[in-house]
Order: C-alpha cells, then sequence, then structure tokens
C-alpha cells in the first residue's frame, strides 16, 4: 500500500529499565526524546513467548492464548512447548498487514519465534538456522548462545531496509542470553548494549522513511533458590498431577529452565488449600493464586494455565531438579516474576498521530494503534 510508512518493530530481548539505563546509548535517548517514551509493565508471566506475542497481536493472553514457552495438557496427560502458531487465537503483526497488502519480515534469533509469528510474513530468517541463501549474502550466524548473534540480525535487517523498500513491516527479536550471562555493569553487557545502540542508528539512517516501535519482554535479575514444586509438595504430603516452570523452553543455557512464574495442576480440586497453604510454607514464595485470580490479576486465558499459578520473589524460580531445592549457583541470571516487568517502550518518527502517554501502560501497548 502506497500509503503505508514503513515500519521498524525492535523487540530486543531481557532489556530491562536497568539495562536502558547503564549507559548514554546515544541513538535510544535521541529516538525517546524526538518521539515518544514510556515505562511501562511487561506481561505476566514474563517470558519471551507469553509477551513478543502480545506485542505482536497487540492484545493480551487471555485474547490470544499464549501462556507460557510451555504447557501441559490435562486431557491428555502430556506437557510440551508452546512454540506454535496454532495457539494464537489473535492475527498477529504479519497476518495484520498481509490482510492490508502490506509485506512483513520477521528477523528473529530464535527458531522458536518463527514457528509462531512467520505466518503470512513475506520473509522469515532465524538467526539460530538461518537459510543457506543468507548466509552466503551475509555470512555463518554466530552461536545462538552469545552476544554476536544479535549483531548478526540487526546487520541482516539495516540491509533489508536498504534493498528491500517494499518490506512495509520489519519485526526484530533479539536474543537476551548476553542478559542472562551479564549483569548491566559488566563490561560485556556495555559493549553489547553499545554495538545494539549503534546499529539502530545504522538502521534509522538506513530507513529515514520509517517509524521505530521499540520495546521488551522483560528484564532479568539475579536468582538465588530454584524449587521444583512436584518434588517439594509430594515429599511434604501434598502430591499433585503436574507443576511446570512457564519459562521452560529448548534454550537450557540461557536459564536452565527455571523461571519466576510456575503452574501446578492439582490431583482433586479439593486439595488446592491445602497444597496453596504447603506453598506458602516454602522460601521465597511470593503468591499463589487460583486459576480464577490468576486469570482476574494477569489477563490470563483460564483453560491453558494450572490450577494454581504460583509467583516468586525477587531471588526465587521454579523448574525441574534432581531433588525438592537447590542453592543457585553464584551469578545466576532469569526472568519471569513480577520483579522483572518493568520495560522502556519508544516510538520515533511516527507521521501519524500518536495516542497520549497514558495508553502505553504495558509492552502490548506498542502497537495497538498501527495496522488496527
Amino acid at each position: 500500500m502506497s500509503n503505508h510508512q514503513r515500519i521498524v518493530v525492535g523487540m530486543i530481548d531481557g532489556f530491562g529499565l536497568d539495562y536502558y539505563a547503564a549507559q548514554p546509548l546515544p541513538t535510544l535517548r535521541r529516538m525517546a526524546a524526538t518521539g515518544l517514551e514510556a515505562e511501562v509493565k511487561a506481561i505476566m508471566p514474563t517470558v519471551t513467548n507469553v509477551n513478543n506475542v502480545s506485542i505482536s497481536c497487540s492484545s493480551l493472553p487471555r485474547e490470544h492464548g499464549l501462556t507460557g514457552n510451555s504447557y501441559f495438557n490435562p486431557a491428555s496427560g502430556e506437557a510440551d512447548y508452546m512454540e506454535n502458531a496454532d495457539f494464537l487465537q489473535r492475527p498477529t503483526l504479519a497476518q495484520r498487514a498481509a490482510a492490508r497488502g502490506i509485506k512483513s519480515a520477521l528477523l528473529t534469533c530464535k527458531v522458536k519465534s518463527i514457528n509462531l509469528l512467520a505466518r503470512e510474513a513475506e520473509i522469515a530468517i532465524a538467526a539460530e538456522r538461518p537459510p543457506a541463501e543468507y548466509v552466503a549474502r551475509y555470512g555463518p550466524a554466530p552461536d545462538i548462545y552469545s552476544r554476536e548473534i544479535n549483531y548478526w540480525l540487526w546487520q541482516v535487517a539495516i540491509d533489508l531496509l536498504k534493498t528491500r523498500p517494499d518490506i512495509g513491516v520489519l519485526y526484530v527479536h533479539t536474543t537476551d542470553y548476553p542478559m542472562h550471562a551479564w549483569a548491566p555493569e559488566r563490561p560485556e553487557s556495555q559493549e553489547h548494549l553499545a554495538r545494539l545502540d549503534a546499529l539502530i542508528g545504522e538502521a534509522a539512517a538506513a530507513a529515514p522513511d520509517a517509524a521505530f516501535f521499540l520495546t521488551a519482554d522483560h528484564g532479568m535479575n539475579f536468582k538465588t533458590r530454584c524449587w521444583d514444586l512436584d518434588k517439594a509438595l509430594r515429599g511434604n504430603g501434598h502430591p499433585v498431577r503436574f507443576a511446570l516452570s512457564a519459562e521452560k523452553d529448548r534454550y537450557v543455557k540461557h536459564h536452565r529452565t527455571f523461571g519466576g512464574t510456575a503452574y501446578v495442576w492439582l490431583e482433586r480440586a479439593e486439595d488446592a488449600a491445602e497444597v496453596k497453604a504447603a506453598l506458602l510454607q516454602l522460601d521465597g514464595i511470593e503468591g499463589v493464586r487460583t486459576r480464577e485470580e490468576a486469570a482476574r490479576d494477569f489477563d490470563l486465558m483460564p483453560e491453558r494455565i494450572g490450577d494454581l499459578v504460583v509467583t516468586g520473589d525477587r531471588d526465587t524460580v521454579f523448574g525441574e531438579l534432581p531433588g525438592p531445592y537447590e542453592a543457585l549457583e553464584s551469578g545466576y541470571r532469569s526472568h519471569g516474576s513480577l520483579h522483572e516487568s518493568d520495560v522502556p517502550l519508544i516510538i520515533h518518527n511516527w507521521r501519524g498521530d500518536l495516542p497520549p502517554p497514558a495508553r502505553f501502560r504495558r509492552n502490548a501497548d506498542l502497537l495497538h494503534f498501527v495496522l488496527a
């Protein structure tokens, strides 16, 4: 469509407010100063799939249906990764663009984001497993567990902005491995942030006509303890049917599958009060909500979460362990709880009318007025 302004969406994985504050980041500061800047909340649970889909679909989990990186099907008794577009009940940004005759491209470090968000995209590239023609053009992508893979991805984005002006929507999703590995003040993190900022500046220079929409899916914190809730509950006489970390995905080196929100399915509905009381006796448990309470408080689809939803304090995560508990190694960092909710939101060079800043309360609000 000739009257459509090109847009570039940057979903900077793990880019919490502490990372945004850690450096001058001249490109992002300039974009914020001349456009719109807001401090917003990520969607709970603060894991990538839930927030990536919420941003792309401009909707909440109770509407689009994604409630974690993984799920448990009580009817079949099977658990699997929640990374298939068949789960989605709202159109993605690529689908909304296609419906208006606008070509889009999805660039991501992770294959799972292609599986979720790439339907009807003209171009879909996962740096983790790039097509041969892109390797020939840009060189082999760095390892998925590196900061350099993010640079490769943005270099592809810059080239597409220069050579494919017919692409009207470009969605770029980095990896948060550098945030898992390094706190904001570490020199490795400082280098990563400075390089990302410079590359976003190059992208803006390559496409001065384009609007840039930037946010993150969650922040990151040091964690000191992990509970295997299934084993912990069985050990104190309160067995449950299944317990699942909402963070669990295929990228084990990032976080060992541990995250700050867990779903618990009960053997019997009448066990809820006793199991809740047992959970609240564990160190680091900040909240235990029923399915109905969690759906209300976190805008989750009730059919796709546990009978109980458990959230950890700033220091606590949940996952699968050899035993019920583990004191985590020094330097371990992860997310998934309410304590990783604070992220920045920036809109630059949008030619239309911007909604008032008060309309931007969550990262899912980033694109709510675009291709609506």
